[in-house]
């Protein structure tokens, strides 16, 4: 099953979670639902909608201000698989790269 995303949509299939311990040994928290924990994530654009600005590619990883997006939504594909798919709004991105970010950028 082959999904496409509608109109302004962008789905993401991955998106960065966990504690993060930058180069520098700084610790960033996991999102806990308190302030210590809020921070931009990236994400993987898994789909986009026609209407999306075409600087946008599937595959890319983007950068999406705190708690724009979606809560994610379990699929499962042709193979019996799950994987999660998140809908992020094309506003709320910051950046965006063709290569997943390392740790330390997270």
């Amino acid at each position: 099953m082959k999904l496409r995303a509608l109109t302004n949509k962008i789905l993401c299939s991955e998106i960065q979670r966990g504690q993060t311990t930058l180069a520098s040994g700084i610790i960033i928290p996991d999102d806990d639902g308190r302030d210590t924990g809020i921070r931009p994530r990236w994400m993987q654009v898994y789909a986009i909608g026609p209407e999306v600005s075409k600087e946008i590619k599937i595959g890319m990883w983007i950068l999406v201000e705190h708690g724009r997006w979606s809560h994610g939504h379990i699929i499962r594909d042709d193979n019996n698989q799950e994987f999660t798919l998140w809908q992020a709004e094309e506003e709320s991105i910051l950046c965006a790269s063709d290569e997943e970010p390392s740790k330390e950028y997270s």
